[in-house]
């Protein structure tokens, strides 16, 4: 596998991509919670566009690649927890959706799957869904080996529907009164102990985090095309932010091999925090 370019901090050499991420270490932050999210995003802002057969967006496949792939499963299994929605839970009831952390089904992934065992840590994740509707099943196969999925709502939702989520999921928690708050959503992840969350979904809730001032970091990678068309969806979706979300750069790498060759950089930015 072709090495990336490291351009920020910058480094004289090149560096493996498998590890890349891994050695960012985010399960070793002192704060509290460290609270992450990723994208892959075409150069005009396209994180998903009209899918070709079926209700709703999808991935652009002109976007989507192996070796982004391969960093979304690094970030993915250093999480005690992930962020998910009511749709994944339909889609992969329907098998439209795959397992999120894949490191014990793709053999290129072993790897990740034994280093996840040897932290000690639990087979999977457990998964956070935010839904208002709760229209969505539970697989029980996402529940095997003990894994909790916590489902987190609204004062609003249903109670007849409520009992029975937590018939089936065991859980089902108030994080908002209209819609999910984001800082209610992680201080009640870190009252169950839950430290390193990602937020595997979409751009509503990653809105929900940067309105709540929870984000601590977003990956982003930017493949070199642009797609155009319409509708799409981009990385945040919802109100303006004010005031606007700041950030600093905390690593950035050139994969020029990536795309078959067109290439793409792999981004990661730290919020600023405000200070009163």
């Amino acid at each position: 596998m072709d090495d990336v370019i490291q351009l920020h901090p910058l480094l004289t050499q090149a560096r493996p991509l498998p590890g890349l991420y891994l050695s960012h270490n985010l399960r070793q932050h002192e704060q509290e919670t460290f609270v992450y999210s990723n994208f892959v995003t075409s150069l005009d802002g396209r994180i998903a566009i009209p899918h070709p057969d079926k209700p709703g967006l999808m991935v652009p496949p002109q976007t989507a690649n192996v070796r982004d792939w391969r960093l979304f499963q690094e970030l993915a299994v250093q999480a005690d927890i992930i962020i998910t929605s009511g749709r994944y839970l339909r889609d992969y009831a329907d098998g439209r959706a795959q397992e999120i952390l894949e490191v014990y089904d793709d053999p290129d992934f072993v790897d990740l799957g034994n280093w996840r065992r040897e932290q000690g840590l639990s087979p999977q994740p457990d998964l956070a869904v935010i839904s208002g509707s709760l229209n969505f099943p539970i697989p029980k196969v996402l529940t095997a080996h003990g894994r909790k999925v916590i489902i987190f709502t609204t004062a609003q939702a249903d109670r007849q529907r409520v009992r029975q989520m937590e018939a089936q999921a065991g859980q089902v928690v108030v994080a908002g009164e209209e819609s999910v708050d984001g800082r209610s959503l992680v201080q009640q992840m870190a009252q169950m102990g839950y430290r390193t969350i990602y937020s595997a979904t979409g751009p509503k809730v990653l809105h929900l985090l940067l309105a709540g001032g929870v984000l601590d970091r977003l990956y982003l990678t930017l493949a070199n095309r642009i797609l155009g068309g319409r509708p799409f969806s981009s990385i945040v979706e919802g109100p303006l932010l004010e005031p606007a979300i700041d950030m600093t750069l905390h690593t950035l790498y050139y994969d020029a091999a990536g795309l078959d060759g067109l290439g793409q950089l792999f981004a990661a930015y730290d919020v600023v925090e405000i200070r009163d």
